[in-house]
């Protein structure tokens, strides 16, 4: 299942490359951008959606610096199924602000990212049937999401032309996001419309809020190479501070940009400790393609097909998780949204003593989800929505679940006006 899921990845980043020939007769490689739009289009520390993706944003001049807003708020009311499920309502949350100026040949950045969820998301988690990471009064979470920390990102970036096609990026943060993964479906092109976090989101992305983060890299014309140093373990339960660590951690990552409409990404990196109440480090994989192709008014239409892999230095146990995922404008103000999952749980009974390793179950989750946007005023869109998630498991595990659950989110959404 992993090659062929890694095969349709470099699949459709051949498919790529024959849609620029298509077009053009012959594939012409994207040349570098500037400093200023290369510092444009990261969605969150390191990571980058395609540049065609119109991101939602402010801008705004004041003197000689550029200044840049973006913020998302979703207001949810959850219904999870079966015994282990149940309903809450509450707010998952994030803006951010960031500052660029030059600096010698280059462009400095600095960005702050803050989150009301330790307030909005109260008990420390809010429910999602099968989802585990991360802790809650000291127990580990489980079919329950974790809320972000305050402060989701705080760092500086300094990107410099070295020649007519090539940039240096130099990247610290105190809180921020390593070369390890996509990017996270917090800020991910084709998730925008979906307020839930992933089953998958601590095999693919969780590190997007690493912190004591160094990062260099260098991209020349359409690929990227960087390598990262950070803390690997996950922020523990005061989400009101900066989980301040050692760089005890590392990754890499090289990226393709073979078009506008495309990104691909292949990476790896080993974590320290990740999770608190768990033995040995995580050896991590992940690899992902995201395409984006603007249709209305500032719309677009944004899929991704994203594996992560997790390897356990103490139990030796590898596990994966699979995603793919779209966001479909069917008009300007109409968003069809689909996730399906794949994911491998080993975390769904942390009471049982299961010997080493735990047995891994193999849950599907299929979500559909429509928004249907309401007015834009004083900077804002407003929009409101729904998505139902079915999932398939094994017959083992369903007396804890019950043979057929499920989940559903409604929620208003309010997000600043894409520039």
């Amino acid at each position: 299942m992993k090659g062929r899921f890694v095969l349709a990845l470099l699949l459709c980043a051949a498919a790529a490359g024959q849609d620029v020939e298509h077009q053009h007769g012959a594939a012409q490689p994207e040349p570098a951008l500037s400093p200023a739009m290369y510092l444009m289009n990261i969605a969150s520390g390191t990571s980058m959606n395609p540049m065609a993706w119109p991101m939602p944003m402010l801008m705004q001049r004041k003197g000689e610096w550029t200044l840049m807003y973006m913020g998302q708020a979703f207001l949810m009311d959850t219904q999870q199924s079966g015994p282990r499920g149940s309903d809450k309502f509450f707010s998952t949350n994030w803006g951010m602000a960031s500052a660029q100026h030059s600096l010698g040949a280059g462009k400095i950045l600095f960005d702050l990212m803050l989150s009301l969820e330790p307030a909005t998301v109260t008990n420390r988690r809010y429910p999602l049937l099968f989802q585990t990471g991360e802790t809650a009064y000291g127990r580990p979470l489980v079919d329950a999401q974790h809320p972000h920390d305050f402060v989701m990102g705080l760092g500086a970036h300094y990107v410099r032309p070295m020649g007519e096609s090539t940039l240096l990026d130099f990247y610290y943060a105190a809180v921020g996001d390593p070369a390890l993964g996509p990017v996270a479906f917090t800020h991910r092109a084709s998730a925008v419309e979906l307020p839930q976090a992933t089953l998958g989101h601590h095999w693919q992305d969780s590190t997007h809020i690493a912190s004591n983060v160094a990062t260099v890299g260098v991209k020349y014309r359409w690929i990227r190479l960087e390598a990262s140093g950070f803390h690997g373990a996950e922020p523990n339960e005061n989400r009101w501070n900066i989980d301040w660590g050692g760089m005890d951690s590392y990754s890499g990552r090289v990226s393709f940009f073979p078009t506008r409409n495309w990104t691909v990404q292949m990476s790896a990196g080993r974590l320290t400790r990740p999770e608190a109440l768990e033995e040995g480090d995580v050896m991590r994989t992940t690899a992902s393609v995201e395409y984006t192709h603007p249709r209305y008014n500032g719309e677009a239409w944004s899929t991704s097909a994203i594996w992560g892999r997790n390897h356990n230095t103490a139990t030796q146990q590898n596990t994966n998780a699979w995603l793919l995922e779209t966001l479909f404008p069917a008009t300007s103000k109409d968003f069809i949204t689909g996730r399906f999952e794949l994911a491998s749980k080993n975390e769904l009974f942390p009471d049982e003593d299961h010997g080493s390793p735990a047995e891994a179950f193999r849950i599907k989750a299929f979500t559909a989800g429509y928004t249907r946007d309401l007015f834009t005023k004083s900077n804002l869109e407003t929009g409101i929505g729904a998505n139902v998630t079915k999932y398939a498991i094994p017959e083992a595990i369903q007396p804890a679940y019950g043979g057929n659950p499920w989940g559903v989110n409604v929620y208003l959404r309010v997000r600043l006006k894409r520039g």
